[in-house]
């Protein structure tokens, strides 16, 4: 089945909205994806942050489920992205680092998302969904296919390009294809964050007679370090960095409240299930990691397939539906999105995927279906591929590298490479890694993998 079959006809796509699809409509959840940028798994106090207050956060996690073994598309922004928008591991789909090997768009070589790909906004609108975006896209260049009016939302603001989020300032963001200008002749009236946040509370009110998704990728705390007010930290005996980085995570905290009061006053607390996460593992160095120890006992950091760089916070909240004050320690990730987006509507899921759908999890059920194992792949200067079978972790950090085994259960920093006292294991590793990826021309793999063609 290609891309045009599975979507149907645009007048499908658009739904007549009769007084009957109304109804039948309605019945179905909110779904609102949160998504932090570079926030670490023990950056907020209910995973164990000390310093930085994250009350609105942590109410979150005290009233839905909290997950501590859910992992991020990628370790860096894009492919992270791509993965969660497509339902594909970095072996499968069309993005898989920020910047191409070879081709993509500009001087920065951005690779967009492509007519025949399907994403979860395209499977939901189908399904009768009003869909938005709000934050950092990361998946299109201005003109290509890639860009989210494009690609399944019917409202889009904020940043196509993630280098240009870096900036809190910025000259100009995107209301669907128009751009909007603001802090003219390089002023600091308008921080971005803020705008984005009043566009998804915008959002939410414009579509709260209809189900609606609405995707808020924030891009704090992502550096640079940029915050109107360093309260409720200005007085604080820390270096300037870390004083920003925490008025920062407690900024978005705020705003999360801000969010789920908005629910609760126009009625939509009990149907609305709640996603809070962030895109990939946590600042890499500087101030901030030093005292706040982001990624906690994980080893590595953004950038790298250690469980530091891969493993993300995530609570889930649907209050009568997902277990409250609950921990999880079921294993998941962000390809499972969509196909449990789908299984919220009751749509159906697009073909090549490789998630599966979450739900029994998230309700507190038993997880009948379950992955063999988890798969990541990075293409930098060298090729690093990592798999997550059962309590095993695997990483080639280069293809011409050995395989680093590490046993999760009793070492969860990764710190005794294990790889010699089980052959057994490494080779069966080996061939996940081998069936996991599909050559592409954008991320070629070095010399002696073993290529399939995408």
């Amino acid at each position: 089945m290609n891309r045009r079959e599975f979507l149907g006809s645009a007048g499908a796509a658009a739904l007549a909205w009769s007084a009957t699809a109304r109804a039948q409509a309605a019945r179905k959840p909110n779904i609102i994806w949160i998504m932090a940028d570079d926030l670490g798994v023990y950056d907020v106090g209910c995973y164990g942050q000390k310093l930085i207050g994250t009350p609105c956060v942590d109410r979150l996690a005290a009233q839905g489920t909290r997950f501590t073994q859910c992992y991020a598309g990628s370790t860096v922004c894009a492919p992270s992205r791509s993965v969660l928008m497509t339902g594909q591991h970095t072996g499968h789909t069309r993005v898989r680092g920020n910047f191409a090997i070879k081709g993509g768009v500009g001087p920065q070589r951005r690779l967009p998302l492509r007519d025949k790909d399907v994403t979860v906004a395209e499977v939901l609108k189908k399904a009768g969904y009003a869909t938005a975006i709000v934050g950092k896209w990361g998946l299109g260049e201005p003109d290509t296919p890639g860009i989210p009016n494009r690609q399944g939302f019917d409202f889009w603001f904020g940043y196509l390009n993630q280098r240009r989020a870096h900036s809190y300032y910025p000259d100009y963001l995107w209301r669907n294809t128009e751009k909007v200008a603001i802090n003219p002749g390089g002023t600091r009236t308008d921080y971005s964050h803020d705008l984005m946040t009043k566009e998804a509370l915008d959002f939410v009110r414009r579509a709260k007679d209809r189900p609606f998704y609405l995707y808020w990728t924030t891009t704090i705390p992502h550096a640079k370090f940029e915050v109107p007010s360093l309260d409720p930290y200005a007085d604080k005996p820390w270096p300037a960095q870390a004083k920003a980085y925490a008025a920062m995570v407690t900024r978005l905290d705020s705003d999360v409240g801000r969010l789920m009061a908005l629910l609760e006053e126009l009625g939509l607390d009990d149907n609305t299930i709640v996603f809070f996460c962030s895109d990939n593992g946590g600042y890499p160095n500087g101030a901030a990691r030093k005292m706040f120890e982001p990624q906690g006992p994980l080893r590595g950091a953004k950038g790298n397939l250690y469980e530091g760089g891969l493993r993300v916070p995530m609570i889930v909240r649907w209050p009568g539906k997902v277990p409250a004050g609950r921990v999880s320690d079921q294993a998941w990730a962000f390809w499972d999105f969509l196909p449990t987006a789908c299984d919220l509507a009751g749509a159906e899921p697009p073909p090549g995927i490789d998630g599966i759908s979450m739900l029994p999890a998230l309700l507190g059920r038993k997880q009948e279906r379950q992955h063999e194992c988890l798969y990541w792949e990075y293409r930098t200067r060298s090729f690093a591929q990592a798999v997550r079978w059962g309590t095993w972790k695997g990483i080639r950090t280069g293809t011409e590298e050995s395989v680093e085994l590490y046993d999760l259960e009793a070492d969860l920093g990764e710190k005794a490479n294990v790889a010699a006292e089980h052959p057994d294991v490494v080779k069966r590793i080996e061939a996940f890694m081998a069936a996991a990826h599909t050559e592409t021309e954008h991320w070629p793999s070095l010399p002696g993998r073993r290529r399939k063609k995408e």
